[in-house]
């Protein structure tokens, strides 16, 4: 353990904390149709971005933690479900009812569309794609 002098942390003490998520950053190739999914099918909020240059767009994804978008990807690419950002709710159900006014599809992990997987802890999920083909799981471990 690290010892704290006169209001000084050694690097002992420093250590002991643990990295916590600060952002994730995506690059998009559309930042409009990215930032309109994210902020009105997923809910998540835009907070003030400091380089107001219309090329990123910042959502709050936790407690001290935000996305960046980006708009800089030279084409929209196909991605591999396997690397996926998870977004819990409450209630899958209702998020999916969400995703049907928007006309946003979904499948569970096998693939199947417009289908849910429960986990054998009993957690619902679901998997979506952005306009860039980023794989998002939505589950209700919340």
């Amino acid at each position: 353990m690290g010892i704290i002098v006169a209001g000084l942390v050694t690097p002992a003490d420093a250590q002991e904390k643990k990295p916590a998520l600060n952002h994730m950053a995506l690059s998009v190739y559309n930042l409009q149709k990215s930032t309109v999914f994210y902020r009105d099918v997923l809910q998540l909020d835009t907070v003030p971005e400091p380089f107001h240059d219309g090329k990123h767009t910042w959502l709050k994804i936790g407690p001290g933690s935000y996305m960046h978008l980006i708009e800089g990807a030279p084409e929209i690419r196909e991605h591999d479900m396997a690397t996926h950002t998870c977004f819990s709710v409450p209630s899958v159900t209702d998020f999916i009812a969400r995703l049907d006014q928007f006309g946003v599809p979904y499948s569970n992990w096998q693939g199947e569309k417009q289908q849910v997987t429960i986990r054998v802890d009993g957690i619902k999920q679901i998997y979506l794609q952005d306009p860039d083909g980023y794989w998002i799981e939505i589950n209700d471990d919340y």
